[in-house]
């Protein structure tokens, strides 16, 4: 039973950051430099939540060690920058072929 729970632990620390990083992009707006700093930022908060379930739940993380939970963490925040940018791409190519179709059949 905890390995499947330790298995889930790192797609929830994806969605959580992914989820936080959303929300600040709304809150911040289209803020530049925020952009710039989003893959820092979404790693220091999978870091830091590696670090809190090592501390308050050591069996949903698969970590021996502290320094295992920051890289956990760490990497998994990296994958919800990553999971942006997949789900950006594909949006933008679906509009991109959409408006292609479009435009062909006007023309």
């Amino acid at each position: 039973m905890t390995s499947y729970i330790s298995a889930i632990s790192i797609p929830s620390i994806v969605a959580a950051v992914y989820t936080i990083i959303d929300l600040a992009k709304t809150a911040v707006g289209d803020s530049e430099k925020f952009k710039r700093f989003i893959p820092l930022i979404a790693t220091g908060i999978g870091a830091l939540i590696g670090v809190l379930l090592f501390y308050t739940e050591p069996s949903l993380i698969a970590a021996n060690s502290l320094l295992t939970a920051i890289v956990i963490g760490a990497a998994s925040g990296l994958t919800a920058t990553g999971t942006n940018q997949v789900v950006k791409q594909l949006s933008d190519k679906t509009t991109s072929t959409t408006e292609g179709t479009d435009k062909s059949e006007s023309e």
